[in-house]
Formats: structure tokens, sequence, C-alpha cells
């Protein structure tokens, strides 16, 4: 396992830049990372990506010196295992809605003492080639990235005790789920929906965790910077609808 860079540029308090990617091709993955992302989040919860596929797309990017990050399909030890044990640098979690889900998250992240994840000699510890297993469950435990997400009415209502739980990195702030969940689908913009990403703000910013969000243009991007987020995503779907929607637009006028 190499070293977390993006987990130590948000401990250093610095600000990071990231995609969700959900195609099993680890060559235009690595394409992708050369653009100069900070990390990529390799989308298995909205994608068709399974742990064989994640283990090239994290090659493809550890090489390019981007950290490769799994968005998982749900709350579960061992699914988390699974794609934690291909390579990746750390997992966001999905659907997390209770403080005891949050525990559940890192007991499923983190080796013991910390957690209760299951060991074995995988990609993730170069086989035991490189370092001691036990050295490796030392090195994992400090160096894997936990991102929570936050993509509900009742993950807002319980976001102190989030902010409280040791071993979680990133509280994420998901508009568009959560803007369905407070019955305003597809419209982040509602005040109600506003009011409750602007709550959470107020609890995860003066915490010792990082305030992350999915911002889809750089407007929405700079004001969430000003409110204290420092890790932020988009999504390669959307830059290619807007990059190839301005190109046609320019030839065709």
């Amino acid at each position: 396992m190499l070293d977390n860079k993006l987990k130590q540029r948000l401990a250093d308090g610095g600000i990071a830049h990231g995609c969700f990617y959900r195609y099993d091709d680890a060559t235009l993955a690595e394409y992708v990372a050369m653009q100069g992302w900070d990390f990529l989040v390799f989308d298995a919860e909205h994608g068709a990506l399974e742990p064989r596929h994640a283990e090239d797309l994290c090659r493809a990017t550890e090489v390019r010196g981007v950290t490769p990050i799994v968005r998982v399909t749900t709350n579960q030890p061992h699914v988390i295992l699974r794609y934690l044990d291909a390579g990746a640098h750390g997992v966001h979690v999905p659907w997390v809605n209770t403080p005891e889900d949050v525990r559940a998250v890192v007991r499923a992240v983190k080796y013991e003492p910390l957690g209760q994840r299951g060991l074995a000699g995988t990609r993730a510890a170069d086989w035991g080639l490189t370092e001691s297993l036990a050295d490796y469950v030392e090195r994992a435990n400090r160096e894997t990235l936990v991102v929570v997400h936050i993509e509900t009415a009742a993950a807002v209502d319980h976001i102190a005790e989030y902010a409280a739980t040791e071993g979680v990195d990133v509280l994420f702030i998901g508009p568009t789920d959560l803007s369905h969940s407070l019955g305003h689908t597809g419209n982040p913009g509602h005040p109600e929906v506003r009011a409750a990403m602007e709550r959470v703000a107020e609890v995860v910013v003066p915490s010792d965790k990082t305030l992350g969000i999915f911002a889809g243009t750089p407007q929405f991007a700079a004001e969430w910077l000003e409110r204290g987020a420092r890790y932020f995503t988009n999504s390669v779907e959307g830059l290619l609808a807007h990059g190839m929607q301005s190109f046609l637009s320019a030839v065709r006028s």
C-alpha cells in the first residue's frame, strides 16, 4: 500500500479535487487521472464496477500519482473489504444514516485495534512481499481514507455525532440525494436543502473532520470553499457534457 497523498494533503489543511468515474476501462481512467486530479473515485454504487475492475483502475491511477478511492455499493463489511483489498486507498460509503452506521463504517475499514477488517496478504498489502502484515496493518490504519456520505435528513440530524466519531476523515454532502430525502427532488438550491447543507457545514468545519461536497460547477465549488469545504468532487459525465455542448454550440453558431 502506498502512502496516501490525499489524506496527507487534507491533514495539512489543503484543498483536494476529485472526479467520479464509473467505467471499467483502466486506460481511460489513466487518461482522466493525467488531467490533474488529486484523486479519482471509482463508482461501484452508481456503476457496474466489481473489485476485479477496481484493482486495475487503482493501478492505472497510482502510476500517475493520483489517489484511487472507491465508492462502495453499500455499508457492509464484506463489500468494503473486497474493494480495499483490491488496493483502494480509501472508500466513499453511501447511505450512512445513523451514528451506528458511521461506527460500522470505521469497523469495516480499519483493522484491529481500531476496527474488525479481515486480514490477508492481498494486493493492498503487496501480498506480504514488501513488509510484514503487522507493519501493513499499522500503515493501513493510518493511511486509509474514510469518507462518509451525508445525503439524508436523518444523517443531517445526527451530524454532531458523525463529526465526533474517531476514524472518519471526510463528511461528504451529496446535494442530489439530500434534496430527494427532503422532498425537493433534483433541487439542491431549495431553501430547505441549503439550510440542511449549511447546518452540516456549521458542525463539520470547526471539527477535526474535513467537509466534502459534490460540486458540479466552478461557481458552486467556490461558494463552498468559502463555507469551509476542502474536498470536492465532480463527474466524468458532467464534464463531458459541458465540454461537448460548449464545443458544438460554438461551432454551430
